[in-house]
């Protein structure tokens, strides 16, 4: 089932929203142009292809204790480049995180380090005099893990790709797909793109 971040109250914390979009220039200079007009608080963005050289897939993670995730699935779908916008927050998907970590690993603490990269089934994927790189992939709680354990040995550099998600099951993200909304009702992508959007300069090209 879909890992949904709670606070204390028992409220969402994070929404993860699975956008495709046409895999053209200025698309993605678009998107994020809109986050920043409607101030809308994105806690991760990752872009990647798919299996249609014409489509491009957005990982949307939202902070839904400071941004509306309804409101951004609206607005994203008022976008002419934007095929369809599915909310997976509460569906059977499979999310994952990867991370590479450079750590501080002398000969004394480079066997123990190897020894717990090996109980979390990441890898390590180079070696240095006074350092080692790890890899891991798996669920954002895994990798988090695996951080707290190594920060006492010093890491020294940290980046990850952000979440992405796909639904488990015949369940899939495609411009055929409905649109799973909590109601169960689809959203007619009737609405024109924002004139400052059509504006906007083709900077980045996905």
């Amino acid at each position: 089932m879909a890992m949904i971040d709670r606070n204390k109250a028992g409220k969402e914390t994070r929404r993860v929203l699975i956008t495709l979009v046409e895999n053209k220039p200025g698309v993605l200079t678009r998107v994020a142009s809109l986050f920043r007009r409607r101030n809308f608080n994105i806690e991760s963005l990752t872009v990647g292809h798919t299996d249609s050289p014409d489509v491009s897939r957005m990982t949307i993670v939202v902070d839904a204790t400071r941004t509306n995730a309804e409101m951004v699935q609206r607005n994203l779908l008022k976008m002419v480049n934007v095929i369809d916008v599915q909310d997976v927050s509460h569906a059977p998907a499979v999310f994952r995180d990867l991370a590479l970590i450079k750590v501080r690993a002398d000969n004394q603490a480079r066997f123990e380090i190897m020894q717990l990269v090996n109980v979390y089934r990441a890898k390590v994927v180079d070696i240095c005099a006074d350092s080692l790189i790890v890899e891991v992939t798996g669920p954002e709680v895994k990798i988090n893990s695996l951080v707290e354990m190594l920060t006492p040995y010093g890491i020294i550099e940290m980046v990850r790709t952000g979440l992405v998600a796909m639904v488990r099951g015949s369940g899939h993200a495609s411009a055929s797909a409905p649109m799973d909304w909590e109601n169960g009702d689809g959203y007619e992508d009737s609405y024109e793109e924002e004139e400052a959007e059509v504006a906007a300069p083709t900077l980045l090209r996905m």
